[in-house]
């Protein structure tokens, strides 16, 4: 990631503050302001994210599992409700995100979102329609209307793409009553975009369908992830 000069800092951080003065979303403040091309709506929503201290989830990934240089790696803040994809220790994009309703936890049945070291075992939902369902990481035929507001619906579907996560450490999200494969603890899509941003899913890691899809296409198999509290 580039990293913008003091100056361009100071005015992304005061274009940020007026904007949220005069009500109007990052989008709005860029057609609003002349900000010139140094200053992007990227960087103003890298900006606006939290600050999540990644570099120790980094460097354990590094030195315990063999994080190699180059490689994305994947670090999740469940107290920010945010997911960063990390690549040769910058952050390449943060994406907000909804973890579980219940806070985090180990164990089956718990619907909570488990702790630790995973890595991605496996993908599902390769070149599938944005809101298409999955049951079982089975497409079906059914696509799903998207909800943007506060809608929480009863059921909890599993929609448009599916990374499974596979628990690295024993004791902690890998063995018999903790296991995250087997709890089937997925990054997926889902059809309440309105609640990504705060606890809401069932124990796996909700995103937005358009970002589910973007990470999917960026990630392969193996890829190491973080689930920080």
């Amino acid at each position: 990631m580039k990293v913008p000069s003091r100056s361009t800092c100071i005015r992304i951080l005061l274009i940020v503050i007026i904007g949220t003065l005069l009500g109007i979303g990052l989008t709005q403040t860029v057609e609003y302001f002349d900000v010139g091309p140094e200053v992007s709506l990227a960087s103003l929503e890298q900006a606006q994210a939290p600050m999540i201290d990644y570099s120790q989830a980094i460097e354990k990934l590094r030195t315990q599992f063999s994080l190699q240089d180059g490689a994305f790696a994947i670090v999740v803040s469940l107290t920010e409700q945010r997911l960063l994809l990390v690549k040769n220790n910058e952050v390449i994009k943060s994406y907000p995100i909804s973890g579980s309703v219940y806070g985090p936890g180990n164990r089956a049945g718990s619907n909570k979102t488990p702790l630790g070291a995973h890595r991605i075992s496996e993908k599902f939902g390769d070149g599938a329609e944005i809101g298409t369902v999955f049951r079982a990481r089975k497409k079906i035929d059914e696509v799903v209307k998207i909800y943007t507001d506060d809608t929480d619906l009863e059921e909890d579907l599993v929609t448009t793409r599916i990374m499974w996560l596979d628990g690295l450490e024993p004791g902690i999200n890998k063995g018999k009553g903790i296991d995250s494969h087997s709890r089937y603890i997925y990054i997926h899509g889902t059809q309440e975009e309105g609640l990504i941003g705060r606890p809401a899913s069932h124990g796996c890691i909700r995103m937005t369908n358009h970002e589910v899809i973007e990470l999917f296409d960026q990630v392969p198999l193996g890829t190491l992830v973080e689930i920080l509290e």
